[in-house]
């Protein structure tokens, strides 16, 4: 028992700044703390299951997006949950992954998808990261200038 509840502390340790951070894009601080507080209390009820699932992270972060999305109200797509963790929240490619528990490569798609569509109405355009897809750069930059599938936007003329 006590090797699954230093796991559990070490999970909570390593996840509980991002999921903190992600409920404060959506809630009110009071609101942020209680969802990130529901969630991880739920992730200690069922840790001796979830630490049998393949990918732990990733049930733990469904169970957290969807108690922010019941307390805002809105529930955001997991393009937008990857920009946004990304963009505003400064995380890598590969800090997504871990605390989303989904593959590099599908955080960088979502990333993609992101620099395609078009923002919402009332928002902001997302911040579009300069990468260097020479052989030599980063493998999160080669991975983000292969699938930029959108050409860029003629700019007006005078």
């Amino acid at each position: 028992m006590k090797v699954l509840a230093t796991s559990y502390y070490a999970f909570y340790d390593l996840h509980r700044p991002t999921y903190h951070a992600y409920a404060s894009a959506h809630l009110s601080p009071e609101e942020a703390q209680i969802a990130v507080v529901t969630a991880f209390a739920l992730v200690a009820e069922n840790w001796t299951s979830i630490v049998t699932e393949q990918h732990p992270a990733r049930w733990a972060w469904t169970q957290h997006t969807r108690t922010v999305a019941r307390r805002s109200g809105h529930t955001p797509t997991r393009v937008q949950d990857a920009c946004l963790l990304h963009d505003h929240l400064h995380l890598t490619v590969n800090q997504i992954a871990t605390t989303t528990g989904q593959d590099p490569a599908a955080v960088t798609a979502l990333l993609a998808a992101g620099d395609r569509s078009d923002p919402a109405p009332g928002q902001r355009p997302r911040v579009r990261l300069r990468t260097d897809a020479a052989p030599g750069g980063s493998l999160e930059a080669r991975w983000r200038a292969a699938l930029r599938l959108r050409t860029a936007q003629a700019l007006p003329t005078s």
